[in-house]
């Protein structure tokens, strides 16, 4: 074998993309990302989360081949709130 064979996505409103790359055994998250050169498609001053198939990684987590890289971008809203929003109506309706 002559390298991880690696995927890196990233999810926005409009579109997604996927990166397919190949690197050296021993590189890590942040290295996949610095090469793809994917932070450039980013808000400024956005500081995405990572994630190996929907597992939370940190940056410097070795990775393996056939690897999936996802980057993370912040919520919109709290999950608690917004379905405390969604609810209150729908109980009030109730009664």
């Amino acid at each position: 074998m002559d390298g991880l064979r690696i995927e890196i996505v990233y999810a926005r409103a409009q579109a997604q993309t996927i990166l397919r790359l190949t690197l050296a055994p021993g590189a890590t998250v942040k290295d996949a990302v610095e090469r793809a050169g994917i932070l450039r498609l980013l808000p400024p001053g956005a500081h995405p989360s990572y994630g190996i198939f929907g597992r939370r990684v940190a940056a410097d987590h070795p990775l393996t081949d056939g690897d999936r890289i996802e980057l993370y971008r912040p919520l919109a809203a709290d999950p608690r709130v917004a379905r405390r929003a969604r609810a209150n109506p729908a109980r009030r309706t109730r009664r």
